[in-house]
Formats: C-alpha cells, structure tokens, sequence
C-alpha cells in the first residue's frame, strides 16, 4: 500500500457530517420557517383590521379605504397616511372607523381618530376607541438588519369589501432595498407629497417579489424567521407612476421600513 494516498477509514465522512451540522445549526432551513409560518399568521391576525371612513347615508355606508395594525398600547394603529387622506368622496359628516373582526368573525365598527401623520414617508397613526387590540413588536434598531433575499409575508385586505373582510397573507421575499426615487418636479408632478420627499430628501424602500393589491396599504410586513413587523405595505410611491396593480400586476410591491414607525411612536406623549 502506499502510504502517501492511504487514509484512515471513515475520517472524510465524519468530517462531513461535521460541516453539515455546523451549517444547520447556524442557520433556520425553508422547512423549518414554513412549519412557523401557520403560527405566525394565527398570532398576528387579531392585530390586523380594516380602516375606512362610515357615512350614514352611503352605501355602503362603510367605505373601505386600507388595512391598519395595533402596536403601541393596542389602541393605537399604523396605517397609510393615503389611507386616512380626506378626498372628494369623505365628506364634513364622514367618521373615521376601523371595522374590528373578533376571533368568532364577527365585526364591529369603532370610532377612531388621527394621532399622528409622517406624509413624507405616508404613515399615519391612529387611536381607535374600545378594548385594545393584541400589539405587534416593530423591529428594533438593535435587531439583525433587513436584508435583500429575507423571506417575509404581508397581511391586509387586497380589494377590500369584493373579497370579504377577512386579512389575507401573501409570502415573498425582499428582493431590492432601494431608495425612493424623486422625479423631477413639474407642474404636473409637484404635488404635496412629492414637495414634501423633496424637502426631507430620499429614503429607503424595501421592494417585494409578491403582489400586493388595493387594499393591503397600511398592513405589516413581518420577518418570517422572528414574527416582527419590519415594514409597512406601501401602494402608492412609485407603483402610481410605474404598474396598474389591477390591470398589469407586476408582482412587485413596496414597503416602508419600520424605523419610520418607531420615529411616529416616540413623538407621542406618554399616556
């Protein structure tokens, strides 16, 4: 035999099998985040509601605007600032109301007001009266970075009322972490929020490989592997100059990053 090739039996196997367990040990695998997945749509559910503004003489007399989530105390909601924009169709006698789905499906419309509104990065934050809601946890500054490739799932209500109110899910990954971009200001263009991205200068978006629909503006967007909400579902910057969402669906959607939530939250009084 020569000694030079001869390898004591079975080290080159054990040796893999260490590698292997190294690696899996480090890391979750898709099979184990899919087997979390059923939980985490279970939990945050509750939290999750519709928003819109009732008139007693519409009809419907609930006009659905977007999706809101609980943070804070459980009173208080993130949404989309769009989301709660007085537009032609709210009128002097329209009330902002979030319709609250119990765990049995029942729901029940609450009174809510305006807190807080960031138009710069469209959030806006609201207090909805009655028992409160189960809160989310935000992502913190101290957590793991949001990276590009990061598996995440989005709650909300595509459609509204034409798909009934119950939140749907829809899984994806953050493909691209990219900054918003500003178009050149013209007499077309300059709007008020256009006016107000240019004065505060640009931020970060997190672009989406899944479809979101009108209706999943305002909703959380969560890590899979920690259940934490790391964004907000956005529908109106850039996809308004770029997709039609319901005729063209690009499977691409935005979010805004939920640092920006953090920032609305510690500008409230302590209550």
């Amino acid at each position: 035999m020569n000694p030079t090739t001869f390898k004591p039996s079975g080290w080159r196997p054990a040796r893999r099998t260490a590698l292997f367990v190294l690696i899996t040990a480090g890391a979750a695998s898709p099979l184990q985040a899919a087997d979390e997945l059923p939980d985490l749509i279970q939990r945050v559910r509750p939290s999750v509601q519709s928003v819109g503004f009732y008139k007693e003489t519409n009809t419907p007399r609930f006009g659905f605007r977007g999706t809101a989530f609980a943070v804070g105390d459980g009173n208080m909601l993130v949404t989309n600032a769009h989301v709660v924009a007085t537009t032609t169709d709210v009128g002097p006698d329209s009330v902002l109301m979030v319709n609250v789905r119990d765990a049995s499906g029942n729901d029940q419309l609450r009174r809510a007001s305006l807190l807080a509104q960031d138009n710069a990065h469209d959030l806006a934050l609201l207090r909805v009266d009655g028992p409160a809601l189960p809160a989310l946890n935000l992502r913190q500054e101290a957590d793991a970075p949001v990276r590009e490739g990061q598996t995440v799932v989005f709650m909300g209500y595509p459609l509204g009322a034409a798909l009934g109110f119950a939140p749907v899910t829809h899984r994806g990954m953050v493909s691209a972490i990219r900054p918003v971009a500003i178009p050149s200001p013209t007499a077309t263009q300059l709007d008020a929020r256009t006016a107000a991205r240019i004065r505060g200068g640009a931020f970060e978006l997190y672009q989406l490989d899944a479809t979101a629909y009108p209706g999943n503006s305002g909703g959380p967007l969560f890590d899979v592997s920690t259940g934490r909400v790391i964004g907000v579902v956005n529908m109106v910057t850039l996809k308004g100059t770029r997709e039609s969402a319901l005729s063209q669906p690009s499977g691409i959607s935005y979010a805004i990053p939920a640092r920006h939530v953090l920032e609305l939250l510690a500008q409230q009084p302590a209550r």
